[in-house]
């Protein structure tokens, strides 16, 4: 039985880190009272994610599991937290503890490499796929973030598997970016607080200096000669932005969206905003196909789409079978006495279509 679910664990978590389908963009927002907003897609055009959203009380137990099974660092949570998982309820993607701070992975392929497993450390070894976890257990801000990742070693249950990077935000409006390259770990002030995936983070900031003349607005007339040249229409400004969706292209995407985008007033109307950016990253099935390739039947690569305002201690989503969004308050949630749970987000996979009455 071991060896089966050991099994099940190294396909699984190969699968995940397949580069064709691994896709996540990241962007972040200020509201004018000061709420703080994080918001992120996740693709995987391989098959359905079967996400759940995880509620985790305080006191709660956990063991990571490793390449030799479900036997590295036990873990317990000292905060609650919930969390958006993929493939299975441990591997938590994206989540918000009751102090308010937020993590999230992103798919890192070709560029980030882990320290090899040792097993006569496995009892301080957690799983890449569930850094996100025990970070939202064990801290309540990125500066004990830093200093509760010194005591660990975090390894990849499959070392076949892609790597991923990390995210991390709290309430004071600071953002970390955690990259692990041969076995080291590196950090990143995110004051822009865009993240996508490959290459790593430091080369595409350089590569935001290669679209330093787009501008918001449109492009004034001008001569060629005897030739008067116009825009055909607004936001020409932005013309030579790019529009595929490799990771650089978001990255540069991301940023001139979010940069441009009027500042809202409250967290609420800035969690919409978040969702109206980011719906310009949703990923359709077919274009990281190759033609003739087989296809999973899932309505899109974009499985689903989160905003987490940390400062009021919100979690929203929206998912690709139902673009509603929906909403978890950590407020209202009692975590020294609620039980844990782990809950299919969507009821069912199917687009929820409303008929209008016409009288």
């Amino acid at each position: 039985m071991r060896n089966r679910i050991l099994m099940i664990l190294l396909v699984m978590a190969g699968s995940l880190g397949m580069y064709r389908a691994s896709a996540c963009t990241g962007i972040t927002l200020k509201a004018k009272d000061g709420s703080y907003v994080v918001a992120r897609t996740i693709e995987w055009g391989g098959s359905d994610l079967n996400s759940l959203y995880v509620v985790v009380p305080r006191g709660y137990a956990q063991q990571s599991y490793t390449p030799e099974g479900v036997d590295g660092m036990k873990f317990t949570a000292r905060y609650g937290y919930v969390g958006l998982s993929v493939e299975q309820k441990e591997f938590v993607a994206e989540g918000l503890n009751e102090e308010g701070l937020s993590a999230g992975l992103f798919y890192f392929p070709r560029y980030g490499k882990y320290e090899t497993f040792d097993k006569t450390r496995k009892e301080e070894a957690i799983a890449d796929l569930q850094l996100v976890s025990y970070v939202l257990g064990t801290c309540k801000n990125v500066d004990e973030v830093k200093l509760a990742l010194e005591k660990v070693h975090v390894v990849a249950i499959d070392p076949r598997a892609e790597t991923v990077h990390w995210r991390f935000s709290d309430p004071s409006g600071r953002q970390l970016v955690l990259e692990i390259v041969d076995g080291v770990l590196k950090y990143y002030e995110n004051a822009l607080g865009v993240l996508t995936n490959s290459p790593g983070f430091d080369w595409q900031l350089t590569n935001l200096n290669n679209y330093v003349n787009l501008f918001p607005g449109s492009a004034p007339s001008q001569k060629l000669g005897d030739v008067s040249l116009q825009s055909f229409g607004a936001g020409s400004g932005f013309l030579g932005i790019p529009g595929d969706v490799t990771p650089p292209s978001r990255f540069v995407r991301a940023a001139f969206y979010q940069a441009t985008a009027p500042q809202q007033a409250t967290g609420k109307s800035t969690v919409l905003q978040c969702f109206q950016i980011l719906n310009n990253f949703d990923i359709p099935i077919g274009i990281e196909h190759a033609a003739g390739q087989p296809m999973a039947d899932i309505p899109s690569a974009t499985q689903w789409t989160s905003a987490t305002d940390v400062t009021n201690k919100q979690i929203y989503y929206r998912t690709m079978y139902n673009s509603a969004i929906r909403n978890i308050d950590l407020n209202r949630i009692d975590f020294t006495r609620v039980k844990y749970k782990a809950i299919p987000l969507d009821e069912g996979k199917e687009q929820p279509v409303i008929s209008v009455k016409v009288k």
